[in-house]
């Protein structure tokens, strides 16, 4: 089954370009693009693509607010900003609004295609300094507030604490055998306990929570 791809970016060659460029992966296809957020608002929700590529800078309301508003009505689909160069500041909100990862704009087609696959199998592709950002902006919060209101069970936070090492779904449900779609289904339960969006607010509420990842 192909991972689809929807695309959110108002210039239009690169739009273009970019949805011909999805089009040539055996395993990937764009299902639709869009030149502004307020189409993106409309049009993704019914579409309900894997993975979303979402421009930062747009001409009605930023990219960020895009996804602030469309993933809690997209929990499964993946957001992953396209930013002409890594703009700290920017790509650290849209992570904390919801966006699992970022992909610069003058990438070349095997990292495209690879931060594709990445995101669509629970993967979080970003700079080490991008992360160390979200894990620090979470910490004074967390440390700050009462805990979760449902605490995680044993196994949702061993696979928390594998995700906090990078590891793949695929790859955390070979090494505590158990299915893909388990994995996945504790991911979940993950998030709303946590009361989170991503990958990397869990994880980042985790660490600063005091949870560890296994050895």
């Amino acid at each position: 089954m192909k991972t689809s791809v929807a695309i959110v970016e108002d210039d239009s060659r690169f739009r273009v370009s970019l949805c011909r460029l999805i089009g040539t992966f055996s395993d990937c296809e764009c299902v639709a693009s869009f030149a502004n957020t307020g189409d993106a608002l409309a049009g993704l929700p019914e579409v309900a693509p894997a993975v979303v590529l979402m421009d930062i800078h747009l001409p009605d309301f930023s990219g960020i607010e895009c996804v602030a508003r469309l993933k809690p009505l997209m929990p499964a689909t993946e957001f992953v900003m396209l930013t002409a160069y890594e703009d700290s500041d920017n790509v650290f909100k849209a992570l904390s609004a919801g966006a699992s990862g970022y992909l610069l704009k003058q990438a070349g087609l095997e990292e495209i295609h690879a931060a594709v696959l990445q995101v669509a199998s629970g993967g979080a592709p970003m700079s080490a300094h991008i992360a160390r950002k979200v894990v620090q902006a979470f910490r004074p919060s967390v440390a700050q507030s009462p805990p979760p209101p449902a605490s995680l069970t044993a196994r949702e936070a061993e696979i928390l604490g594998l995700l906090a090492q990078g590891l793949l779904y695929k790859e955390i449900a070979d090494r505590v055998s158990i299915s893909y779609a388990t994995v996945n289904n504790h991911v979940r339960h993950i998030y709303e306990k946590l009361h989170v969006n991503s990958r990397s607010q869990a994880v980042a509420k985790w660490l600063g929570s005091g949870g560890a990842a296994p050895d």
